[in-house]
């Protein structure tokens, strides 16, 4: 399997409203920017989609150390929260539908084909790549 270094970023102008997002792959020397936008989402959302679009553009299984400055995203999967989503019928613990169900099952669904590792990252601060996604993403909601 190849090592694979994914950085992503999400972000919303209003919240909701527009929102983009950005992420940079990693492989030895090569290095792909990935962004995009729509029109009105929320930033919990763009989250999701850079990692589940970063993902879905590797063309065969990868170790993957994913970088995010997402407590949501980040803490998910560090904390377990979607094993009990699973096993509660997609009900968070205030026993009501778990907020993005279609990303949560996409990124899942990514993870049964990559080995995936989550990083959190110090959003907004001296870490570069996660900079860069985040001039993806405001880029994105400009382009729109």
């Amino acid at each position: 399997m190849k090592d694979v270094i994914i950085y992503t970023d999400g972000a919303c102008s209003g919240n909701p409203g527009p929102g983009g997002w950005g992420a940079v792959l990693l492989y030895g020397e090569h290095r792909k920017e990935m962004s995009g936008h729509e029109d009105n989402t929320t930033n919990n959302r763009m989250e999701l989609k850079a990692a589940v679009e970063a993902m879905k553009a590797l063309k065969e299984p990868c170790r993957i150390n994913l970088h995010s400055d997402s407590a949501y995203l980040v803490n998910c999967f560090k904390q377990g929260w979607h094993k009990n989503w699973v096993k509660n019928g997609w009900k968070n613990s205030k026993k009501q539908p778990v907020e993005n169900k279609d990303l949560w099952q996409e990124i899942l669904a990514l993870m049964e084909k990559h080995q995936v590792q989550f990083t959190k990252v110090k959003g907004h601060a001296d870490n570069e790549l996660n900079n860069r996604c985040d001039e993806l993403a405001t880029g994105a909601i400009r382009r729109a």
